[in-house]
């Protein structure tokens, strides 16, 4: 295993190049044994990870815990942190985290507060991983989008991506906006309503790493000219004012004439849940990378869970 320094994962601005490289290569692997030989099925047995859920969540926490079960570890869980645990007592997190450290190896967390990740982490001896804070950041979903992108297009140089829905409030979009940085000539169109515009701290950061971008209001008018679509949601539980939610709700709709506009080596993806912005109709479209982008955050999360956990 080449040389890396991954104790927590905690924001995407840790990941360099070189250990982007170390992640997509294991999740290859982690791909290719769980289809395999299993050889790796017990790699991780006797090792107790804690899901720390604050939020509702289906895809990352149950590939968290599915990705912990197939490398032979075991899991310690409750349905909703907030509700179920000393949580609803009004334990602190601080606490918290100090429990689970008596009682797992490693700590998945998802939190309604934006910066809790990191605030576990600093107290934590054993690793935490951010899965998703408030309107913060989602670096495993991150993850898993550039692997996604990486293995569509055998790379990401050179490709031009838009960004299309909840920028402001959508930590994916975020998280990957950081990533898409390690890769040359990578160009972002934003397109989103006024009330959604993306932060100016992502455009800051794209800047100074001297990533091109532009943001836009037209969806049908980019759909032509990018490489890849990432469709989001309105999260309507972002919104603090109902009527800047009902100004942006259903404003972009991929339909399937929209998807026939585009290239036909496009791809289209989506960090899900879905609600009305990509239709059924388009899943059977070979452009519709979603699915299998869900799949890979199976791999993605094995490969960091080993990495964390199995030290080589």
């Amino acid at each position: 295993m080449a040389d890396f320094t991954l104790d927590h994962v905690i924001e995407s601005q840790q990941f360099d190049r070189n250990l982007l490289e170390v992640v997509f290569r294991t999740a290859d692997r982690m791909k290719a044994d769980l289809y395999g030989e299993r050889r790796l099925a017990k790699s991780l047995e006797g090792r107790i990870m804690a899901s720390l859920f604050y939020e509702p969540s289906t895809r990352t926490r149950f590939s968290f815990e599915s990705a912990m079960l197939r490398l032979g570890g075991s899991v310690i869980t409750t349905e909703n942190a907030r509700e179920f645990s000393s949580a609803a007592k009004g334990e602190s997190l601080a606490d918290s985290t100090r429990i689970m450290n008596g009682y797992a190896d490693v700590i998945v967390m998802r939190h309604n507060e934006a910066g809790s990740a990191a605030h576990a982490a600093e107290i934590s001896c054993i690793p935490v991983i951010n899965a998703g804070d408030g309107a913060g950041q989602h670096p495993t979903q991150a993850l898993l989008d550039m692997y996604t992108i990486v293995d569509s297009f055998s790379g990401a140089g050179g490709l031009k991506i838009a960004m299309v829905g909840d920028l402001r409030y959508g930590r994916t979009v975020r998280s990957l906006s950081y990533l898409l940085t390690k890769y040359e000539d990578v160009e972002i169109i934003f397109v989103s309503p006024p009330v959604c515009k993306m932060e100016g701290d992502i455009k800051a950061y794209l800047d100074r790493n001297n990533v091109p971008w532009r943001e836009e209001t037209d969806l049908a008018a980019v759909a032509p000219e990018v490489d890849c679509i990432y469709m989001t949601r309105i999260q309507k539980e972002r919104f603090h004012n109902p009527e800047d939610y009902q100004t942006a709700a259903g404003k972009y709709i991929l339909s399937p004439q929209r998807v026939q506009t585009m290239k036909p080596g496009a791809i289209i993806m989506h960090p899900l849940p879905r609600v009305d912005e990509i239709p059924k109709e388009v899943d059977d479209d070979p452009r519709a990378r979603y699915f299998q982008q869900a799949q890979n955050g199976l791999y993605i999360r094995m490969a960091l869970l080993y990495l964390l956990l199995k030290k080589e």
